[in-house]
Protein backbone atom coordinates (compact mmCIF):
# COMPACT_ATOMS: atom_id res chain seq x y z
CA UNK A 1 0.00 0.00 0.00
CA UNK A 2 1.33 3.58 -0.86
CA UNK A 3 1.86 6.33 1.62
CA UNK A 4 0.31 9.45 1.91
CA UNK A 5 2.17 12.19 1.90
CA UNK A 6 -0.25 14.52 3.36
CA UNK A 7 -0.66 14.64 7.19
CA UNK A 8 -3.90 16.19 8.52
CA UNK A 9 -5.30 16.92 11.68
CA UNK A 10 -8.36 16.27 13.23
CA UNK A 11 -10.97 18.40 14.04
CA UNK A 12 -9.35 18.53 17.69
CA UNK A 13 -6.68 20.01 16.01
CA UNK A 14 -4.21 17.63 18.01
CA UNK A 15 -5.16 14.06 17.09
CA UNK A 16 -2.56 12.98 13.75
CA UNK A 17 -4.11 10.25 10.68
CA UNK A 18 -1.81 9.23 8.23
CA UNK A 19 -1.50 6.59 5.55
CA UNK A 20 0.91 4.08 6.21
CA UNK A 21 2.29 1.02 4.22
CA UNK A 22 -0.34 -0.60 6.91
CA UNK A 23 -2.77 1.38 6.54
CA UNK A 24 -4.49 4.04 8.66
CA UNK A 25 -3.01 5.53 11.17
CA UNK A 26 -3.98 7.63 14.12
CA UNK A 27 -2.07 9.14 16.42
CA UNK A 28 -4.78 10.31 19.43
CA UNK A 29 -3.97 11.68 22.35
CA UNK A 30 -4.99 10.68 25.92
CA UNK A 31 -7.04 13.23 27.70
CA UNK A 32 -5.50 12.26 31.16
CA UNK A 33 -1.65 12.54 30.27
CA UNK A 34 -0.53 15.81 28.77
CA UNK A 35 1.96 13.90 26.54
CA UNK A 36 0.89 10.70 25.82
CA UNK A 37 -0.59 9.23 22.89
CA UNK A 38 -2.59 6.15 21.65
CA UNK A 39 -1.71 4.35 17.94
CA UNK A 40 -4.61 3.08 16.13
CA UNK A 41 -3.97 1.15 12.80
CA UNK A 42 -7.29 0.54 10.50
CA UNK A 43 -9.09 1.13 13.78
CA UNK A 44 -7.06 -1.53 15.80
CA UNK A 45 -5.45 -0.18 19.01
CA UNK A 46 -1.14 -1.02 18.43
CA UNK A 47 0.12 1.13 21.13
CA UNK A 48 0.27 3.78 23.69
CA UNK A 49 2.98 6.23 24.37
CA UNK A 50 3.77 8.54 27.25
CA UNK A 51 6.30 10.79 26.34
CA UNK A 52 6.84 11.94 29.63
CA UNK A 53 6.72 8.60 31.47
CA UNK A 54 7.48 6.27 29.32
CA UNK A 55 7.86 3.63 31.86
CA UNK A 56 4.05 3.92 31.80
CA UNK A 57 2.61 0.75 29.95
CA UNK A 58 -1.28 1.33 29.59
CA UNK A 59 -2.03 -1.78 27.58
CA UNK A 60 -2.35 -4.98 29.63
CA UNK A 61 -0.17 -7.66 26.94
CA UNK A 62 2.12 -4.26 27.48
CA UNK A 63 2.24 -4.53 30.80
CA UNK A 64 2.57 -8.50 30.57
CA UNK A 65 5.47 -8.09 28.39
CA UNK A 66 7.09 -5.32 30.47
CA UNK A 67 7.19 -8.06 33.45
CA UNK A 68 8.79 -10.22 31.17
CA UNK A 69 11.63 -6.95 30.35
CA UNK A 70 11.97 -6.50 33.83
CA UNK A 71 12.93 -9.98 35.06
CA UNK A 72 15.23 -10.42 31.88
CA UNK A 73 18.04 -9.33 34.07
CA UNK A 74 18.93 -7.51 37.13
CA UNK A 75 17.09 -4.76 38.05
CA UNK A 76 18.57 -1.64 35.75
CA UNK A 77 21.00 -3.58 34.55
CA UNK A 78 21.40 -2.67 30.67
CA UNK A 79 20.44 -5.88 28.06
CA UNK A 80 20.54 -6.00 24.63
CA UNK A 81 17.47 -6.47 23.46
CA UNK A 82 15.76 -7.18 19.90
CA UNK A 83 11.81 -5.59 19.42
CA UNK A 84 10.36 -7.61 16.16
CA UNK A 85 7.41 -4.62 14.96
CA UNK A 86 7.81 -1.81 16.36
CA UNK A 87 4.38 0.07 16.60
CA UNK A 88 5.41 3.08 18.43
CA UNK A 89 8.09 1.95 20.06
CA UNK A 90 6.85 1.46 23.53
CA UNK A 91 8.54 -1.77 24.52
CA UNK A 92 12.09 -0.14 23.50
CA UNK A 93 10.93 3.02 25.47
CA UNK A 94 10.29 1.04 28.55
CA UNK A 95 13.45 -0.84 28.49
CA UNK A 96 15.26 2.22 27.69
CA UNK A 97 13.65 4.22 30.91
CA UNK A 98 13.94 1.31 33.32
CA UNK A 99 17.48 -0.31 32.02
CA UNK A 100 19.64 2.67 30.98
CA UNK A 101 22.36 2.16 28.19
CA UNK A 102 20.79 -0.99 27.08
CA UNK A 103 21.52 -1.20 23.53
CA UNK A 104 18.27 -2.19 20.85
CA UNK A 105 17.40 -3.06 17.89
CA UNK A 106 13.89 -2.59 16.44
CA UNK A 107 12.70 -4.35 13.06
CA UNK A 108 9.63 -2.32 12.12
CA UNK A 109 8.72 -3.55 8.17
CA UNK A 110 6.36 -0.25 7.74
CA UNK A 111 8.63 2.44 6.69
CA UNK A 112 6.33 5.39 6.80
CA UNK A 113 4.93 4.52 10.41
CA UNK A 114 8.42 4.41 11.11
CA UNK A 115 8.90 8.14 10.06
CA UNK A 116 5.30 8.84 11.47
CA UNK A 117 6.13 7.70 14.65
CA UNK A 118 9.84 9.27 14.80
CA UNK A 119 8.16 13.12 14.00
CA UNK A 120 5.38 12.87 16.14
CA UNK A 121 6.75 11.03 19.08
CA UNK A 122 10.54 11.60 19.03
CA UNK A 123 12.78 8.76 20.74
CA UNK A 124 15.04 9.85 23.49
CA UNK A 125 18.19 11.14 21.68
CA UNK A 126 20.39 9.29 24.08
CA UNK A 127 18.72 6.02 24.09
CA UNK A 128 20.71 3.79 22.28
CA UNK A 129 18.13 2.21 19.97
CA UNK A 130 18.75 1.10 16.48
CA UNK A 131 15.20 1.23 14.32
CA UNK A 132 15.57 -1.09 10.77
CA UNK A 133 12.88 -0.29 8.36
CA UNK A 134 12.48 -4.28 6.55
CA UNK A 135 10.55 -7.41 7.30
CA UNK A 136 10.91 -8.91 10.96
CA UNK A 137 12.27 -12.07 9.44
CA UNK A 138 14.79 -10.40 7.21
CA UNK A 139 15.77 -8.08 10.56
CA UNK A 140 16.64 -11.07 12.58
CA UNK A 141 18.61 -12.67 10.36
CA UNK A 142 20.82 -10.01 10.66
CA UNK A 143 21.63 -10.45 14.16
CA UNK A 144 24.82 -11.92 15.35
CA UNK A 145 24.56 -15.12 16.84
CA UNK A 146 23.89 -15.08 21.16
CA UNK A 147 23.82 -11.20 21.11
CA UNK A 148 20.56 -10.60 22.60
CA UNK A 149 19.31 -11.06 26.43
CA UNK A 150 15.59 -10.24 25.12
CA UNK A 151 14.16 -10.94 21.68
CA UNK A 152 10.35 -9.58 21.84
CA UNK A 153 8.07 -10.65 18.79
CA UNK A 154 4.70 -8.32 18.41
CA UNK A 155 3.98 -8.64 14.42
CA UNK A 156 0.86 -7.61 13.03
CA UNK A 157 -0.19 -7.10 9.64
CA UNK A 158 -4.42 -6.25 9.22
CA UNK A 159 -4.70 -7.26 13.03
CA UNK A 160 -2.56 -10.78 12.08
CA UNK A 161 0.66 -11.98 13.30
CA UNK A 162 2.02 -12.53 9.43
CA UNK A 163 2.38 -16.85 8.50
CA UNK A 164 6.22 -16.75 8.26
CA UNK A 165 6.43 -16.00 11.70
CA UNK A 166 4.59 -18.26 14.12
CA UNK A 167 6.78 -21.47 12.31
CA UNK A 168 9.63 -23.66 14.08
CA UNK A 169 11.99 -22.50 11.66
CA UNK A 170 11.41 -18.76 12.74
CA UNK A 171 11.49 -19.64 16.64
CA UNK A 172 15.16 -21.47 15.61
CA UNK A 173 16.25 -18.00 14.44
CA UNK A 174 15.51 -16.47 17.37
CA UNK A 175 17.33 -19.05 19.36
CA UNK A 176 20.23 -18.58 17.60
CA UNK A 177 20.49 -15.05 18.56
CA UNK A 178 19.67 -15.20 22.12
CA UNK A 179 22.62 -15.12 24.55
CA UNK A 180 22.50 -18.46 26.65
CA UNK A 181 19.57 -17.76 29.16
CA UNK A 182 18.21 -15.26 27.29
CA UNK A 183 14.29 -14.58 27.09
CA UNK A 184 11.97 -14.61 24.02
CA UNK A 185 8.69 -12.99 24.59
CA UNK A 186 5.59 -12.84 21.93
CA UNK A 187 2.41 -11.47 21.73
CA UNK A 188 -0.20 -13.73 20.74
CA UNK A 189 -3.96 -12.97 19.74
CA UNK A 190 -6.49 -15.64 19.04
CA UNK A 191 -10.28 -16.77 20.64
CA UNK A 192 -11.96 -20.64 20.53
CA UNK A 193 -11.10 -22.74 19.80
CA UNK A 194 -7.48 -21.25 20.43
CA UNK A 195 -6.08 -23.66 17.31
CA UNK A 196 -3.41 -20.83 16.79
CA UNK A 197 -2.37 -20.29 20.59
CA UNK A 198 -2.20 -24.46 21.49
CA UNK A 199 -0.02 -24.32 18.22
CA UNK A 200 2.14 -21.52 18.80
CA UNK A 201 2.95 -23.13 22.21
CA UNK A 202 3.73 -26.64 20.44
CA UNK A 203 5.54 -24.71 18.16
CA UNK A 204 8.13 -22.84 20.93
CA UNK A 205 8.44 -25.97 22.77
CA UNK A 206 10.32 -27.56 19.81
CA UNK A 207 13.09 -25.20 20.66
CA UNK A 208 12.65 -23.96 24.06
CA UNK A 209 12.70 -26.80 26.77
CA UNK A 210 10.98 -23.72 29.49
CA UNK A 211 7.70 -22.41 28.82
CA UNK A 212 5.39 -20.10 30.10
CA UNK A 213 1.80 -18.42 28.68
CA UNK A 214 0.33 -15.21 30.37
CA UNK A 215 -3.15 -14.16 30.19
CA UNK A 216 -6.86 -13.56 31.16
CA UNK A 217 -8.48 -16.47 32.51
CA UNK A 218 -11.25 -15.84 30.02
CA UNK A 219 -9.34 -15.87 27.28
CA UNK A 220 -7.49 -19.33 28.45
CA UNK A 221 -10.67 -21.03 28.74
CA UNK A 222 -11.42 -19.97 25.15
CA UNK A 223 -14.55 -17.59 26.05
CA UNK A 224 -13.74 -14.95 23.99
CA UNK A 225 -10.38 -13.19 21.91
CA UNK A 226 -7.81 -11.45 23.38
CA UNK A 227 -3.66 -11.39 23.78
CA UNK A 228 -1.46 -13.54 25.50
CA UNK A 229 1.86 -13.68 25.39
CA UNK A 230 4.73 -16.19 25.03
CA UNK A 231 7.97 -16.63 27.38
CA UNK A 232 10.46 -19.20 26.31
CA UNK A 233 14.07 -19.97 27.65
CA UNK A 234 16.89 -22.33 27.27
CA UNK A 235 16.70 -22.14 31.22
CA UNK A 236 13.97 -22.30 34.17
CA UNK A 237 12.24 -18.71 33.68
CA UNK A 238 11.23 -16.45 36.78
CA UNK A 239 7.78 -18.41 36.82
CA UNK A 240 7.10 -17.44 40.86
CA UNK A 241 7.70 -13.85 40.58
CA UNK A 242 6.17 -13.24 37.07
CA UNK A 243 2.77 -15.30 38.43
CA UNK A 244 3.01 -12.84 41.25
CA UNK A 245 3.07 -10.08 38.89
CA UNK A 246 0.55 -11.08 36.20
CA UNK A 247 -1.59 -11.34 39.20
CA UNK A 248 -1.20 -7.72 40.37
CA UNK A 249 -1.87 -6.40 37.55
CA UNK A 250 -5.19 -4.24 36.87
CA UNK A 251 -6.22 -6.77 34.92
CA UNK A 252 -5.05 -10.05 36.44
CA UNK A 253 -3.79 -12.53 34.34
CA UNK A 254 -3.29 -16.40 34.81
CA UNK A 255 0.43 -17.91 33.79
CA UNK A 256 0.83 -21.66 32.77
CA UNK A 257 3.41 -23.21 32.49
CA UNK A 258 5.19 -27.15 32.78
CA UNK A 259 2.71 -30.10 32.63
CA UNK A 260 -0.39 -27.57 32.92
CA UNK A 261 0.56 -25.94 29.61
CA UNK A 262 1.50 -28.84 27.49
CA UNK A 263 -1.81 -29.93 28.44
CA UNK A 264 -3.03 -26.87 27.15
CA UNK A 265 -1.74 -27.73 24.19
CA UNK A 266 -4.20 -30.44 23.16
CA UNK A 267 -1.60 -32.00 21.21
CA UNK A 268 -1.56 -29.64 18.66
CA UNK A 269 1.43 -29.95 16.20
CA UNK A 270 4.33 -27.77 16.06
CA UNK A 271 4.09 -25.62 12.68
CA UNK A 272 7.00 -25.37 10.25
CA UNK A 273 7.30 -22.83 7.55
CA UNK A 274 5.56 -25.16 4.77
CA UNK A 275 2.22 -25.36 6.93
CA UNK A 276 2.39 -22.30 8.68
CA UNK A 277 -0.56 -19.75 8.46
CA UNK A 278 -1.27 -16.21 9.83
CA UNK A 279 -3.32 -15.68 13.21
CA UNK A 280 -6.58 -15.40 13.09
CA UNK A 281 -8.40 -12.36 12.19
CA UNK A 282 -10.21 -10.89 15.66
CA UNK A 283 -13.58 -10.82 15.24
CA UNK A 284 -15.18 -6.58 14.96
CA UNK A 285 -16.83 -6.78 18.28
CA UNK A 286 -13.33 -6.50 19.25
CA UNK A 287 -12.36 -3.00 19.02
CA UNK A 288 -15.85 -1.54 19.52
Amino acid sequence: MGRSRNTRRTQSAEAVVETVEGGLAELIPDRDRARAWTLLIDGAPQSHVDLDDPAYLAFEYQRRLGHIIDLAAAPGRPVHAVHLGGGAFTLARYTAATRPRSTQQIVERDEALVQLVRRALPLDPNARIRVRSMDARAGLAKVPDGWADLVIVDVFSGARTPAHLTSVEFLTDIRRVLKDGGLYAANLADGPPLTHLRGQVSTASVVFPELALVADPVVLRGKRFGNAVLVASAHPLPVAELTRRSASDPHPARVEHGRTLIDFTGGAAAVTDAAAVASPAPPPSVFR
